[in-house]
């Protein structure tokens, strides 16, 4: 870390302390509206945050759709039919108070962000009179014109309207400085969380944070399965800083975890082999309702839920007789279309109906506003798709009135990937939680993406707005504890160690997280067997105890890296302990056990450590309980606060 090597400060080794009544860790969507809710109710507040604050997290760059707006003015869907359909597409396994939150609170959550400054209505009546455009209100809608509980939003300006609202009431934030443990009463395991520790991913600077609530909003894990040293930021969906620090964080101190042995096969990678999402053609999710076309310019037919052929592009909008709604965007499939296109059925079904191949997405045929709500609206403020996408293709000459655009591999993922090749996507295990979005540990709540089930922008917002106002009372009604010295120094020397090691005799963070990823490829890909699992466990056993001690870094950017990847060690040795833990096949969970016992039904398991001892329980799908009625018993405050301003 010599200045001519290094263009900033060497503070490492120097300690900095700080003091909050709330900390907030992960500046992402959950983390900001967390942090601005306890601001705003007189509680001293540090956010904690890897990146940048202005565009980090999952959604820094942008949203295109909200799907949980169900108490929106236009919607004709309750939270509680929205919760059902997300319960029942999943089997009930999903998180149902989290996503009862984001049913019920997700169109006050978006008020919010507009108040913050983020844009969710055409104020310029750019598609005045469209079919998705509420008149009134200006807002506008995806998917089901007629329910019309999906919106579609101006997301890209999100982000640096949250950052600059914390700032303003307020928040004291710390960018660029990396989370890496929390800290304990007493230091032990499973005790009450008093704060955090962490170092300046710049100057190398440590920090300890001294908190009486902690709530945990940092993003799930990735990397776990697929990585290319070649092209690290295009190894997953969501941005490379965010690979499941703070799960590896929470397992270590304690916190209990759900869900951690569901893995689906690898659905949003560009690691050198496939294109970035949402860049090829399709006609799902932000491209939803595009005309597909084969290599003959035959369109592929849309069918309603029933198999009844539409004739119209209108009618692609509406629901299927006696089905009440539908959703094309995320947590619920609720398929509408029995030929959707290469995204659902397989290149051979589709050939054997005389489809040929390539097929395209042909925006050439909707009417203009359908055209270009899809294209310069959705392509543009979904994540990532401003600049590489939208930007790039458009000085390219793409014009989507007189070209198509190619659908590549399985679809809208535009690769093919092979069962071995998992990711953490689509309501992924992680913290489990109470109706106060509390943890096991006293004092820790989470939100957002580090929830287990988590799903979309709207579900981490809020879930953060509602962990900000939770953590804000715990705070009020408790003390400060003091902070374990000895819990600090081991944390030092943990963070450290790999700037003196020997680079000569060490490995980089790269190597050691392509051998992490093949390891799991080989060990934990779609069957599940003990001894495959088993083998696994050796392995990263083996990687933690000889490979990390020899791990190096140069500067406090490398070792930021390599601290992710030993996390990402610490979440895949999770996830075999889960999985060793489950004996029977799900298929909502895509998990299969060849070897398993078979007996159902199978409930939730949740793991936690202790004392280096794995400790498990059986938990009841269900254990919500009647969630509109628990909702209401914990939430009576925020209800009369919502009545008083009516």
């Amino acid at each position: 870390m010599e200045k001519s090597q290094w263009p900033y400060e060497n503070r490492a080794g120097c300690v900095t302390r700080l003091q909050a009544d709330v900390l907030v860790l992960g500046g992402g969507v959950a983390g900001c509206m967390a942090a601005a809710q306890a601001a705003r109710r007189g509680q001293s507040v540090i956010l904690v945050e890897k990146g940048a604050a202005k565009r980090s997290g999952a959604g820094g760059s942008g949203c295109d759709h909200w799907e949980s707006a169900a108490t929106n003015p236009c919607s004709t869907v309750s939270p509680e039919a929205l919760l059902k359909a997300m319960m029942d597409d999943n089997d009930g396994y999903n998180n149902a108070i989290s996503h009862y939150i984001e049913c019920r609170e997700g169109w006050d959550a978006l008020l919010d962000i507009e108040r913050m400054g983020g844009k969710i209505r055409d104020t310029e009546d750019e598609f005045k009179g469209a079919a998705f455009r509420d008149e009134k209100t200006k807002l506008m809608f995806a998917y089901d014109y007629k329910s019309r509980v999906t919106l579609r939003i101006w997301g890209a300006t999100f982000k640096p309207a949250m950052a600059a609202a914390c700032r303003k009431l307020g928040v004291r934030v710390f960018d660029r400085v990396m989370a890496t443990t929390l800290l304990t009463e007493g230091g032990r395991q499973g005790g009450r969380c008093v704060g955090a520790a962490g170092f300046h991913t710049r100057t190398g600077e440590f920090f300890v944070f001294s908190a009486k609530a902690v709530i945990m909003a940092m993003s799930r894990p990735a990397r776990v399965w697929l990585f290319s040293s070649g092209h690290p930021g295009l190894c997953e969906f969501r941005p490379l800083q965010c690979a499941g620090d703070g799960h590896a964080m929470g397992w270590r101190a304690g916190a209990e975890f759900n869900m951690m042995e569901k893995s689906v096969q690898a659905e949003f990678s560009a690691a050198g082999r496939s294109f970035p999402p949402y860049s090829t053609g399709n006609n799902h999710n932000t491209w939803y309702a595009a005309s597909l076309i084969d290599a003959a310019g035959r369109k592929i037919p849309y069918a309603d839920r029933d198999g009844r052929l539409l004739k119209t592009v209108e009618e692609r909008y509406l629901p299927a007789p006696g089905q009440d709604f539908f959703l094309k965007g995320g947590a619920v499939t609720q398929a509408k279309y029995e030929f959707e296109g290469p995204e659902t059925l397989p290149y051979e079904e589709l050939k054997k109906q005389g489809y040929r191949l390539a097929f395209y997405a042909d925006l050439s045929d909707l009417p203009e506003l359908e055209r270009k709500v899809i294209w310069g609206m959705m392509v543009g403020q979904e994540g990532k798709t401003q600049v590489p996408v939208y930007q790039n293709f458009t000085e390219a000459g793409f014009d989507p009135r007189r070209h198509v655009l190619q659908c590549y591999g399985t679809g809208w993922q535009s690769a093919q990937f092979l069962p071995k090749e998992r990711q953490l996507f689509g309501l992924p295990g992680g913290f489990m939680n109470d109706w106060d979005l509390m943890t096991n540990l006293p004092g820790l709540f989470v939100a957002g993406d580090a929830l287990f089930a988590s799903d979309c922008y709207g579900h981490a917002a809020a879930t953060g707005s509602y962990a900000g106002r939770k953590a804000a009372a715990y705070a009020r009604k408790n003390q400060r504890l003091p902070l374990c010295e000895e819990q600090i120094e081991a944390e030092k020397r943990r963070v450290y160690a790999p700037l003196s090691a020997d680079p000569r005799e060490g490995v980089s963070w790269k190597e050691l997280n392509e051998a992490i990823a093949k390891a799991m490829q080989n060990y934990c890909g779609e069957q599940k067997r003990d001894e495959l699992l088993l083998s696994g466990v050796e392995l990263l056993e083996r990687y933690e105890r000889e490979v990390i001690p020899k791990a190096f870094a140069a500067n406090p950017h490398e070792l930021t890296r390599l601290l992710e990847v030993f996390d990402i060690l610490t979440v895949a040795q999770v996830i075999l302990q889960a999985c060793l833990s489950r004996r029977q096949s799900c298929e909502k969970l895509e998990f299969y056990r060849p070897d398993g016992d078979g007996a159902e039904p199978a409930p939730f398991i949740c793991l936690r450590q202790e004392g280096g001892r794995v400790l498990r329980r059986q938990v009841p799908l269900d254990y919500a309980g009647d969630v509109k009625e628990n909702y209401e018993k914990h939430n009576r405050d925020y209800i009369e606060e919502k009545e008083a301003a009516l």
